[in-house]
């Protein structure tokens, strides 16, 4: 990814575009075939040498302030003779620049999009692996019904299918270049060029652009490189809070020699999700600096050029390297069945409420009624706990009480308020996420 953004590729692409439409006119007889000969002898001797001419373009640029000029000043350096006067004919810098933007965009894409996989490819491995492992499901952060850890990994491959999705609708629909000039008239080069460098290089021309192509185009992108971080975020916190030490269901890999803090040696914190959660915060603010530079003066201005050449680099970069941590992570993640099964008896067996509920409503009572049986036997069951007894059990207390017990047949509580009642469709939850 820092190869996408780096400097030499950025001139090797802007050299593409300049020999793509210097080839364009010759076919329109605008150019000369043996200048264009020259000048493909010159720009070959520039890509034989690209930090050679990084070298030489960011040393004129310190003198014309202009990076672009820059540019083509050193190429013309490398072209003999009069053919030089051709190199960069008709266009405007923008031409250059924002074709070459798209297809650094569409680079960085394809790559985040294999990061995606192979991080999805983690996850699912460990899905299967934890398909049928139970645990307590949470809500408010209090324990629920039960669920698996494996339905939980399942829909965090999901999650990580649809930000895959957009960073790739994203990057199709930022591949968009435009060679037509300081305002987007193609007064000086006619679309004809412009068709033959956008395809060459695997881009639609833009219908219609300004002197630049339009920005919501580019902040579509970043929006979809932010809710990507926002969704391995939301793993992120996830994690954290399993791996907290009442709870430490899952558990971050912990590599030896590793040391989890200068003050206290016991110490295995879960710093790499917390990693996460931080570069997610610098994802969406990037975002809204994109979102800031959709609005440009007129046919164009450049206040948006400074806030680009940051934040496209670096979110791309950073939602390639959380993607690389969360495969690690989830390869190494350490698992604890047997915490998540003294976890799940924590709440001495209350997550069977609603299946409780329900059962006698079946069996005609008002909802209403049920939901004051199932309660009033809930409450009791937390009462005799806090009351220091080893003997609170949801099931025992809804047995003793002849209200709730009446209605039941032997045997048929017991079979109700099992994990199997609870876990009965886990295969087909797979099945829909494709795993």
């Amino acid at each position: 990814m820092r190869e996408v953004w780096s400097e030499e590729n950025k001139f090797r692409i802007w050299l593409g575009i300049e020999m793509l439409a210097t080839e364009a006119l010759e076919k329109e007889g605008v150019v000369p075939a043996g200048d264009v000969a020259a000048l493909r002898a010159g720009v070959a001797k520039c890509h034989e040498d690209l930090p050679g001419l990084v070298a030489r373009a960011k040393e004129l640029e310190r003198t014309l302030n202009h990076d672009v000029i820059g540019f083509t000043t050193a190429v013309s350096e490398q072209v003999k003779g009069p053919a030089s006067r051709w190199l960069h004919f008709g266009l405007t810098s923008s031409d250059v620049v924002d074709t070459a933007f798209a297809v650094q965009l569409v680079q960085s894409g394809k790559l985040l999009v294999e990061a995606f996989t192979t991080a999805r490819k983690a996850v699912a491995r460990r899905a299967r692996e934890h398909r049928l492992t139970p645990c307590i499901g949470r809500s408010h952060g209090i324990h629920a019904e039960p669920t698996t850890f494996g339905l939980k990994l399942a829909l965090m491959y999901d999650e990580l299918g649809r930000a895959m999705g957009r960073v790739e609708r994203a990057w199709k629909a930022a591949a968009v270049g435009k060679v037509s000039g300081a305002v987007g008239t193609s007064a000086h080069v006619s679309p004809k060029v412009e068709k033959h460098v956008c395809r060459k290089l695997g881009l639609r021309p833009a219908p219609l652009a300004t002197q630049v192509v339009q920005r919501d185009i580019h902040a579509e992108y970043m929006g979809a490189l932010a809710l990507a971080g926002a969704s391995l975020e939301r793993w992120a916190v996830e994690f954290r809070h399993l791996q907290r030490t009442e709870v430490l269901e899952a558990e971050e890999p912990f590599t030896k020699g590793q040391k989890g803090s200068s003050a206290m040696p016991h110490k295995r914190n879960p710093i790499t999700w917390e990693r996460i959660t931080g570069l997610a915060r610098v994802l969406r603010g990037n975002m809204v600096a994109a979102h800031e530079n959709v609005a440009l003066w007129h046919e164009r201005d450049i206040s948006h050029s400074s806030v680009e050449r940051v934040v496209f680099p670096d979110s791309c970069t950073l939602l390639d390297y959380m993607l690389g941590l969360v495969e690690r992570m989830m390869t190494g993640l350490n698992v604890y069945p047997e915490n998540m099964r003294r976890n799940l008896g924590l709440s001495l067996g209350m997550w069977n409420s609603q299946t409780v509920l329900l059962a006698l409503i079946r069996k005609g009572l008002t909802r209403e009624d049920a939901y004051g049986l199932v309660q009033r036997n809930a409450m009791q069951t937390w009462a005799t706990k806090h009351a220091g007894r080893d003997d609170a059990d949801f099931l025992a207390q809804l047995r003793s009480d002849p209200d709730v017990n009446r209605h039941f047949a032997a045997g048929e509580l017991e079979k109700l308020c099992s994990l199997d009642f609870h876990l009965k469709h886990v295969n087909a939850r797979f099945k829909a996420v494709g795993l």
